[in-house]
């Protein structure tokens, strides 16, 4: 059975785009400037802060190790689940929800996290960085065919170059150009949409707005989990017959000698 999820389109990738710019901008503004989403500006962060001495550099410290934790454990799972011929995508789905869950769960019941570099914070921290690991696993492992959903960087340059190609007509593929620049669109309008929503959700509803990233969680673990049209139609079809009319089984039920 072939989820719907993996067969191309772009729900999964906006969907997962929007929730990475949420997490991202939430606790960026909630963890004294935390990037989740990705490491690189952790890295540009903890050179600022060595050269002018500020809180919070703990958490950026950490947040390597953390990420790198969780991207060896997403994929240690999927190996596992992938040997026993399962499906790896929902489950790291549902990894996901559950440490945003915790991400916000622990927000709102230590709020407010006076100290960045206590352990409430760090530990609220490194859940949504995990998080976010285990996404950008699931971009790499299951969900590659899609547009990336956690670092736009690359997406917005490839934008940018199609887009030129297309108003300039020096695309050697005209079809192929546009059919790239449209999948990588949404996802960067999402994750743009999803950090503006996710800084307004943290100033006006604290760490109760992390609901929303999650119930996106849950519909795309449906989505993972609902069967093709196509394994429907295999699976309502009736067994092949012969001339004789009979189908298979009871062919060979009418071929059974008799004892």
């Amino acid at each position: 059975m072939k989820p719907q999820i993996t067969r191309g389109g772009t729900s999964a990738a906006t969907g997962l785009a929007f929730v990475a710019g949420f997490v991202d901008a939430a606790a960026f503004i909630a963890l004294t400037g935390l990037f989740t989403a990705h490491i690189t500006g952790n890295f540009v962060l903890i050179g600022a802060e060595l050269v002018a001495r500020s809180s919070g550099v703990m958490a950026k410290l950490l947040a390597l190790p953390v990420f790198v934790g969780a991207v060896a454990g997403a994929r240690i799972l999927a190996l596992l689940l992938e040997r026993r011929d399962g499906d790896p995508l929902p489950w790291l789905l549902a990894v996901e929800a559950g440490l945003l869950a915790g991400f916000g769960l622990g927000g709102i019941l230590w709020s407010p996290l006076v100290a960045p570099d206590g352990v409430p914070a760090l530990t609220v921290g490194m859940l949504a960085v995990a998080a976010m690991g285990v996404q950008n696993a699931i971009g790499r492992l299951s969900l590659g065919h899609l547009a990336p959903t956690t670092v736009m960087t690359v997406s917005v340059s490839q934008a940018v170059i199609d887009a030129t190609d297309l108003a300039l007509r020096t695309s050697g593929d005209p079809a192929q150009t546009r059919g790239r620049f449209l999948r990588v669109l949404p996802a960067i309008a999402a994750f743009a949409a999803g950090a503006l929503c996710g800084a307004f959700g943290i100033a006006y509803l604290a760490f109760g707005c992390v609901a929303l990233p999650i119930m996106i969680l849950v519909g795309l673990i449906a989505l993972a989990t609902a069967p093709t049209e196509a394994d429907a139609t295999t699976a309502a079809a009736p067994a092949p017959s012969r001339k004789d009319g009979l189908p298979g089984t009871a062919r060979g039920l009418a071929s059974a000698p008799e004892r």
